[in-house]
Order: structure tokens, then C-alpha cells, then sequence
């Protein structure tokens, strides 16, 4: 069941949230240290996740949360055509059932269902090979790549620039 998450989902988000920073580090701007010393986390989830501008969709299995994206519409007036997505994680135990490319596909409906929105962006490290293959098969094309993106440690990771035009 894919559903936008509300408040009352904080806790479930914050949890995967810190899954995901702490099993794929690479993969994300925040790094698990940063993540756990916030203050009141689950306030902060809460908060965001009330935005108008922000939806958040989770993936959910016998009532746990095992999936997420958020799409993010820019507001300012020049860029508010466009639209981000990031945050896409599914637990490991859960790959390999469709549950990324259901909740791929919950963003990209509500994304066209918002009339304004032309163009969805995101970025992936350029070794999440599988990653970036479902983006692509949902559409999304690469527009360039930012060599040296973050740096884990003294390990580099370039991240790959995607887009898909509404």
C-alpha cells in the first residue's frame, strides 16, 4: 500500500530515514552522525511533513513502513515549474518486489496532477547502478554529472543529474 505520510508517521519515516543513512551512506547528503545528533527529530519529520509543498509517499507492508520518496515543489517564482525528488529509499529486505517503481510512480501522478509542475529532478551516485536503471526506465533522462558530489571518508562519489520533462 503506497500512501502520502502525514504527521503521525513521523516516527515510522524517521526510523527508515536512519536505515537508509546508516546502510547506504553514499547515497545520501546527511550522514547518519549529523541525522541523530538533531534536536527532536521526530518534530522536525513532523513539521515537513505538513508542508502543502512537500508529499512525502511511503510504501507500507502489514502496517510497517518499508518504502519512501518525497517530492518536493520548488516555490520561488521562477523555478516553481519544477519539482525534486529525493529521499528514495526501500529497505533491502524489500527490493526486487516493485515497491521503488510504485512509489516512483505515486510522485510522478501527483507531480502531473499538479498542473505548474513541468519537470522533475533528481540526482543518484553514480554507482547505484540499479538506482539509476529504474530511473530511467520510469523516464528520467540524464542531463549531467557532478564529478566528486560528496566525499565519505576519502572515498569520492559522483552523482549523476536526471530529469524527466511532464
Amino acid at each position: 500500500m503506497i500512501k502520502r505520510l502525514k504527521p503521525a508517521d513521523a516516527a515510522s519515516y524517521w526510523n527508515l530515514r536512519l536505515e537508509a543513512l546508516k546502510r547506504h551512506p553514499e547515497a545520501f547528503l546527511t550522514c547518519y552522525e549529523e541525522a541523530v545528533q538533531r534536536e527532536n527529530p521526530l518534530q522536525g519529520v513532523a513539521a515537513n511533513l505538513e508542508k502543502e509543498e512537500n508529499y512525502t509517499f511511503g510504501a507500507f507492508e502489514n502496517g510497517s513502513l518499508i518504502g519512501m520518496v518525497t517530492l518536493l515543489i520548488e516555490t520561488r517564482e521562477k523555478i516553481k515549474h519544477k519539482a525534486n525528488l529525493f529521499a528514495m529509499y526501500v529497505s533491502t529486505e524489500e527490493r526486487g518486489k516493485g515497491i521503488g517503481r510504485a512509489l516512483l510512480q505515486e510522485a510522478i501522478e501527483k507531480a502531473q496532477a499538479l498542473r505548474e509542475i513541468e519537470q522533475i529532478n533528481l540526482s543518484v551516485v553514480k554507482t547505484n547502478t540499479r538506482a539509476s536503471h529504474l530511473y530511467q526506465d520510469m523516464g528520467f533522462r540524464s542531463f549531467g554529472t557532478e564529478t566528486k558530489a560528496l566525499k565519505l571518508e576519502d572515498v569520492y562519489y559522483d552523482e549523476v543529474h536526471m530529469v524527466l520533462f511532464i
